[in-house]
């Protein structure tokens, strides 16, 4: 899943080649030239709107993970110390806001 701003057709083709399913709207910009070029524009791409409504909500919980410091820095070395320091987070950050 990723914004507008990584909608070319290269990241594209750069996800379909890895068997990755790409959910990133179109451009305005991009649409209408496609309408535009009329049958030589092709088809426009697959766009999964409820999969996208997702997206806020990884991105909501990333931002609360760099509010920690150790999260957003990562001074630590190893993954398994790194996971550890994530975790931690992650269940300070329930204990704070428990979600109901």
């Amino acid at each position: 899943m990723a914004d507008k701003a990584y909608s070319s057709r290269a990241n594209r083709r750069y996800l379909r080649k890895r068997n990755i399913k790409a959910v990133i709207p179109m451009k305005k910009d991009q649409a209408a030239n496609r309408t535009r070029l009329g049958s030589k524009g092709g088809r426009p791409p697959v766009f999964d709107r409820e999969a996208y409504k997702e997206r806020n909500t990884v991105e909501r919980c990333v931002n609360k993970l760099r509010q920690h410091r150790a999260v957003a820095t990562r001074y630590d070395k190893r993954q398994r110390i790194y996971q550890g320091t994530i975790d931690v987070a992650s269940i300070r950050i329930w204990l704070r806001d428990p979600v109901t």
